[in-house]
Parts: structure tokens; sequence; C-alpha cells
């Protein structure tokens, strides 16, 4: 085992964790883990948007809350505060991007490079975010990003409606 690889799971707990946290695995990318992970968020959003805004809300939510638990775990479990692996949080911020939006092939792609910019970016308050407890801040900085990312695609929406 190589210095970087993490310490393997102790049990089912932590691998559901490190399962969930990783977003199925998108957080052991050897390249760019958290455009992984928001890829992975884009594709797992696809049905979600068919739905109505009370489940895709309910949904976020729920991914939020197991990925703070998740991603808490895991870094607990890799002694970092926030591991590169854990990219629920893009997940959660990809799903915000989207959130309440007509979901066509250009929004979907806007709103996936939008989202990269502002976690990349993290605008204010966002990146303060990060200073709470365990996977709050994880998470919270990333939410916060979907949510600038989201303000700005519907501004575009609304200059432009035929897209």
């Amino acid at each position: 085992m190589s210095s970087s690889a993490p310490p393997p799971p102790h049990g089912p707990v932590d691998r559901l964790a490190t399962l969930l946290a990783t977003a199925g695995g998108a957080g052991f990318s050897p390249v760019a883990p958290g455009t992984a992970g928001s890829a992975v968020g884009l594709l797992l959003f696809w049905p979600l948007a068919r739905q109505p805004l009370l489940v895709q809300g309910a949904a976020t939510l729920a991914v939020f809350l197991v990925g703070v638990w998740a991603s808490t775990r895991l870094a607990r479990r890799l002694g970092r505060k926030d591991p590169g692996l854990a990219v629920i949080d893009e997940v959660a911020g990809q799903w915000v991007t989207l959130l309440a939006l007509p979901f066509t092939p250009l929004t979907a792609a806007v709103g996936f490079f939008l989202f990269r910019a502002c976690d990349v970016i993290k605008p204010w308050p966002a990146r303060s975010l990060e200073g709470l407890p365990e996977g709050w801040g994880i998470m919270a900085d990333d939410v916060a990003a979907g949510v600038y990312a989201h303000l700005l695609l519907r501004v575009g929406l609304l200059l432009w409606p035929q897209a």
C-alpha cells in the first residue's frame, strides 16, 4: 500500500460511509475527483429533474444530511478535515444548482460548469463555511457554491429564455 492510499474501512458502517462519501467511488478518481463527483451528481439528478419541486428538495436535503454523516465518518477515519476523496458535497452542490430549473442538455451543461467554477472560486461566504465542524463544513461550502451557480443559471435563463 502506498503512503497516499487511505487506510481500509474497518467494518460495514465504514464501508457504507466511504461508498456514500466518495459518491460510489468517484472520489477515488486520480484526476479531478471533484469534477468526477459533480458528474455523478449531474447523472443522478437527471431522473430527479422530472419530479415535483418538493421531491427534488427532499432528495437534496437527504443527500446533504447523509453527506454530513458520511463525510464526517470518512474525515475522522482518514484524520483529515476535508479529504479530497469526499465528493458527496459536489453531488449536493450540483443538485442545488439544478433544483427547480428546466433540465435540458444546455441547462445541465451550463449548470455543471457554473457549479464547478463557483466550487473552485468559492465566493464569500462559501469559503468561510468550510470552517464549520466536520461534515457540516465539508458539505456547506459546496451547497453555497451551488446556490451561487443556481442564481447565475437562473439569471442566464431570464436573459436567454429559449435556452
